[in-house]
């Protein structure tokens, strides 16, 4: 039988990202996407402050959040530096992807640094992202410029931030080898 530490690890070696152009049309469950989102809230988090606050944007729903998206792009980015193909990516993907989650955090300035909520963030949705592949579904933190202008159209409180876009779908891509250097060449030992 295998032990729970064999399933664990490679759940964790197998976690890639897996871009929207990879996604097919099966749409993820509510309940599935309810499961991954569970999983954030077990995050650590320091003082319980459990900044992570989400919000799923589905149907319709993703569709306005990309037109916002590309609105914001265009009309952020300087003439000479806007792409066509970029602003029509980001309808794009909305369209492929199964569902986007909004990630924001809750920030407690009078009692943590902003860093700190950022990290406890950051373990939540490797949460999510490790259920999601446990579940075969696809899934990616995507962070454009454009989400630190979205506080209104996701009405944010005022301590709230929004830090990235998880883009969730089906998918049938093959497994791929990770990209890593030996954790020997990441780790110094000092016992004397």
């Amino acid at each position: 039988m295998e032990q729970d530490i064999d399933i664990l690890s490679k759940i964790i070696k197998r976690r890639r990202s897996v871009f929207p152009a990879s996604y097919t049309s099966e749409e993820v469950p509510v309940q599935i996407i309810k499961q991954i989102i569970e999983s954030a809230n077990y995050a650590p988090t320091h003082k319980l402050t459990q900044p992570w606050r989400f919000i799923v944007f589905r149907n319709e729903g993703k569709v306005k959040l990309a037109t916002e998206l590309a609105r914001l792009y265009k009309e952020t980015a300087p003439a000479h530096l806007f792409l066509q193909k970029k602003y029509d990516s980001i309808l794009e993907k909305a369209e492929q992807a199964s569902c986007i989650i909004t990630l924001n955090a809750q920030l407690h300035p009078d009692k943590l640094p902003e860093w700190e909520e950022i990290a406890a963030l950051a373990c939540a949705v490797q949460n999510m992202a490790l259920t999601a592949e446990a579940l075969n579904v696809g899934a990616y933190w995507s962070s454009p410029g454009m989400v630190a202008d979205l506080k209104d159209y996701l009405n944010l409180g005022e301590r709230e931030k929004c830090f990235g876009l998880f883009y969730m779908g089906y998918h049938q891509e093959n497994p791929r080898e990770a990209a890593r250097t030996p954790i020997e060449d990441k780790i110094k030992w000092i016992e004397s």
